[in-house]
């Protein structure tokens, strides 16, 4: 098999969440534990860090992955969805899986998919474990896919599991109150383990104690232990000053991610790093920095709040639920800028009314639909955001999205590109 042809096969003959919504989505773990053991139990050949959370957990396992390697750990990082290449998903030192070890990989074990029928989440996640163990990391930080309890992700026994921010996401398959999502999340945390909760958000708090009291596991919510003060914010970069127990600990301490959202994943990041560092990893605080000052260079993160050009402004980011939308709105509004001209789609699979809600009326729309058939239909959105009492064009594209936002931008004006994961998938500066 070429490559391609390799993909092609995965594409086709395994359920993919990314482009078909909920139906691929396998609510028990028995699929990924019966390739791992087929593959010698690949996931406990390494030390792991599990994160989950409904925003943040990519960017906080992104910051973890950098300090980590700074430090001088052969670290392993997986996440979901890629936005360009499906290698993206498996990083060793930041270095994407290799393509011929990806066609090694299904060709050595296309009879045992055939057997067990895994969804395309399965059978990835059993490819990072086997490469992980492979490659011989020291550690890796494994991203929970979609909620935690039953996701393919929950087999491995972590050193510490982190939960970032808990909000309204995929409420269809986690529950419709931030409680049940909460519960499933939990759902990482593991027997002894350690577990650090980003975010302590007061109506959660029983939720957590009660799943780490179960479990016998010691739990930190972060912003007891942690406490970060933004400095000074620009397109590029963030600083902070860190206090730790309420003591100076990082003072001056940069971040090349801008989000101002990072502010709420940077204490759970922290805390995390604290505790392995009590276990006995060797992570000195010019790793910490190095880490968090160059996360997006170690790691290879995209979409987060990235400046694509200048005048106009243009400007990226991956959020798409209401908490995720909402930090965007203020970050762009931060900018006092002439006018915003968003380009905005969604997928069919999610309530966006409550989104819509969010989006400020006098900003100019450039509705579109990503190509894969989880897209919401241009045509039903712009009705949707019409009836929420946003205006403007319907574009049967990304592309065509984009280029009418930059023939109609001014200069001092900005554009906003986002909504979905997979709108900013396919802007091809990415």
């Amino acid at each position: 098999m070429t490559y391609q042809e390799c993909l092609d096969y995965l594409y086709q003959q395994l359920p993919m969440f990314q482009r078909i919504g909920n139906a691929a989505f396998k609510k028990n773990l028995d699929n990924t534990i019966a390739l791992c053991q087929a593959m010698g139990q690949p996931q406990h050949q390494f030390k792991s860090i599990h994160v989950a959370g409904t925003n943040g957990k990519g960017s906080s396992s992104h910051m973890l992955a950098a300090i980590l390697q700074s430090a001088g750990y052969k670290t392993g990082l997986y996440t979901s969805p890629h936005l360009k290449n499906f290698t993206e998903r498996v990083r060793v030192n930041g270095t994407e899986l290799p393509q011929d070890y990806l066609v090694r990989f299904v060709e050595q074990y296309r009879a045992l998919f055939e057997q067990v029928q895994p969804s395309f989440f399965e059978m990835t996640v059993a490819l990072a474990f086997r490469y992980f163990a492979d490659e011989q990391v020291d550690v890796a930080v494994i991203e929970v896919g979609l909620g935690g309890r039953l996701d393919s992700t929950n087999i491995i026994q972590p050193e510490v599991s982190l939960i970032t921010n808990i909000g309204y996401d995929h409420q269809s398959l986690l529950g419709d109150t931030l409680q049940a999502i909460a519960g499933e999340k939990a759902g990482i945390i593991k027997p002894a383990t350690p577990a650090v909760i980003s975010t302590k958000q007061p109506e959660l708090v029983s939720v957590f104690t009660r799943k780490a009291s179960q479990e016998e596991a010691p739990l930190y919510f972060a912003t007891d232990h942690v406490q970060v003060a933004l400095l000074e914010s620009s397109l590029e970069k963030q600083v902070f000053e860190v206090k730790k127990e309420n003591k100076p600990w990082l003072p001056q301490l940069e971040l090349d991610l801008a989000g101002i959202y990072q502010q709420f994943n940077l204490p759970g990041v922290l805390q995390t790093i604290t505790v392995l560092q009590e276990q006995g990893f060797a992570i000195p605080e010019a790793a910490i920095r190095k880490g968090l000052s160059h996360t997006k260079q170690l790691t290879g993160l995209k979409g987060r709040w990235q400046v694509l050009g200048q005048e106009p402004l243009i400007v990226c980011d991956t959020g798409h639920n209401e908490d995720g939308i909402r930090q965007i709105v203020a970050q762009l509004q931060s900018l006092h800028p002439q006018q915003v001209h968003m380009v905005f789609g969604a997928v069919n699979d999610k309530d966006i009314s409550s989104i819509l809600q969010l989006l400020p009326k006098s900003y100019t729309y450039y509705f579109c639909q990503a190509s894969l058939p989880r897209a919401l239909p241009v045509s039903d959105l712009k009705e949707k955001a019409e009836a929420a009492g946003l205006h403007g064009e319907a574009y049967p594209t990304v592309g065509e999205a984009i280029r009418a936002a930059k023939a109609n931008a001014a200069p001092d004006e900005v554009i906003f590109i986002g909504g979905s994961t997979f709108v900013v998938a396919e802007i091809e500066e990415l």
